[in-house]
């Protein structure tokens, strides 16, 4: 797909104020490294991860959805009453019903024919998120939307760290379904788009796009049943992170020779590679199969770990904010979620 009338007017994040740090994790599981024989350190080498962030307990995740939200909306030059489509897309919701949307519709106080709806896809939420958004203004339904995401993950890092406690049959092979589980963080990102020439500040122009899915992976990474938020059975989620590893990278491979045909883009022309923050291992194989170069690649992840449907547009406000996003150059947003699913944007700076 190719936008002509596209704006993106500002990424914007709040961070939990709670920092985990992978070692603080190991110690919580040290008799269970004991039992394995696992070495120290483990977590952080295999990952690159060396902490992540939560909230505090008790904490919704319309809470950090509307604080990112809010913030963005104070940026943008869009006015808020012209916003006219609200999206929540993150993993988290406060309650199955009704849509957690709703929640930040009223916290942020915008108009009543405001179009207020949640989507949920996994990792690729908020990417997902800015298709609909770009639809919907490239086709003249609404002028300014946003899209919010607040990803509340410490019941699933706690619930894991417990079950691996009272799992006495617990292997070296078994713990690996669990792994990727505890590299999950926490936070919150919000997404203003509008259309070319509603207000006097240029954006930055979201061209091109293209999703591709490989569904037959679907099995490949799976939480539990949603049981909503009263429930008090454990949070857990089951990933063969290995074969999620190589499925994923090929779907992007494939997604990636289609969008450079169909944008007329290479691996030349970005000046910044946002990815999806997973791990070091999946960042190797990805920027190796898509031959990237490494050197454009801007990174949360040893700050952050992965912090689900947040973390590839945490990272692009994030490169923002340090300066590696230049006026006229070309940012590519790399998105790949359990599925799968993989999304691929490329935004004139």
């Amino acid at each position: 797909m190719i936008y002509k009338n596209v704006e993106i007017d500002n990424f914007a994040y709040e961070l939990p104020p709670v920092v985990i740090s992978s070692e603080d994790i190991e110690q919580r599981l040290a008799p269970v490294y004991r039992k394995l024989r696992l070495p120290e350190g483990r977590l952080e080498l295999m990952s690159g991860i060396r902490e992540r962030r939560f909230w505090h307990e008790g904490t919704p995740p319309s809470t950090g959805a509307y604080l990112a939200g809010k913030k963005a909306l104070t940026r943008a030059a869009v006015p808020a009453e012209a916003i006219g489509c609200l999206i929540n897309c993150s993993v988290s919701r406060d309650f199955l019903e009704p849509a957690t949307a709703c929640v930040v519709h009223e916290q942020l106080g915008l108009r009543s024919d405001c179009l207020i709806f949640d989507i949920s896809n996994a990792c690729l939420g908020v990417l997902s998120g800015m298709i609909v958004l770009a639809n919907m203004i490239e086709n003249g339904q609404i002028e300014a939307g946003l899209l919010v995401a607040g990803e509340n993950c410490r019941s699933l890092v706690e619930s894991t760290i417990t079950n691996l406690l009272e799992d006495e049959s617990i292997t070296r092979q078994s713990i690996k379904a669990y792994f990727a589980s505890l590299t999950i963080g926490s936070g919150a990102v919000a997404v203003v788009m509008n259309r070319s020439g509603l207000c006097a500040r240029r954006g930055h122009l979201l061209k091109y796009e293209k999703t591709l899915a490989a569904t037959e992976f679907n099995h490949l990474c799976r939480g539990n049943a949603d049981k909503g938020m009263s429930d008090n059975s454990l949070t857990l989620m089951n990933t063969d992170s290995e074969a999620l590893l190589h499925s994923g990278v090929d779907t992007a491979l494939r997604t990636w020779t289609e969008f450079s045909a169909e944008s007329g883009l290479t691996a030349m022309d970005f000046d910044c590679i946002c990815t999806h923050q997973v791990g070091n291992a999946h960042r190797k194989l990805l920027f190796e199969r898509l031959s990237l170069d490494p050197d454009k690649n801007f990174s949360s992840l040893e700050l952050m770990g992965n912090v689900g449907s947040v973390s590839c547009p945490l990272t692009v406000a994030m490169a923002e904010e340090s300066g590696r996003l230049k006026a006229g150059g070309v940012l590519a947003m790399l998105g790949i979620g359990s599925g799968i699913n993989c999304t691929m944007l490329g935004v004139e700076w």
